[in-house]
């Protein structure tokens, strides 16, 4: 049993901000990657963010210089920063982990969490 529990999502306006979390069981945040995915129904999945064990980060082309990724080893947490919301970036959100990868356009995705949904007008 891998426990990934996002929490954080919700309405924001256009041009504001939310910081999602998840937290993590110790086993699954010691993977070599954590990160983002989103996906709005009827639409194939975006990752969206991801940090490896060393903190470099790689994000989407759409979120560049408006998401931030970080995580918090100490307390088993990762975040995502999201400023300049657009409608665009409406989705369910969902925390992720993935073993070995951690290049968005590689990346596999073993684990993911129950997701939380960010709607942005």
């Amino acid at each position: 049993h891998v426990q990934l529990v996002e929490s954080g999502g919700g309405s924001a306006q256009t041009g504001g901000s939310l910081r999602l979390s998840c937290a993590a069981r110790t086993g699954t945040f010691r993977s070599a990657c954590m990160g983002w995915i989103r996906q709005v129904s009827g639409k194939e999945r975006e990752g969206v963010a991801a940090i490896n064990s060393d903190g470099d980060t790689s994000y989407a082309d759409s979120v560049k210089g408006r998401f931030t990724v970080t995580k918090d080893t100490a307390k088993n947490t990762l975040y995502l920063q999201m400023n300049s919301l657009k409608p665009e970036d409406t989705a369910m959100y969902y925390c992720a982990a993935d073993l070995r990868r951690c290049v968005l356009a590689r990346t596999v995705w073993n684990y993911w969490g129950q997701g939380t949904q960010v709607t942005v007008s």
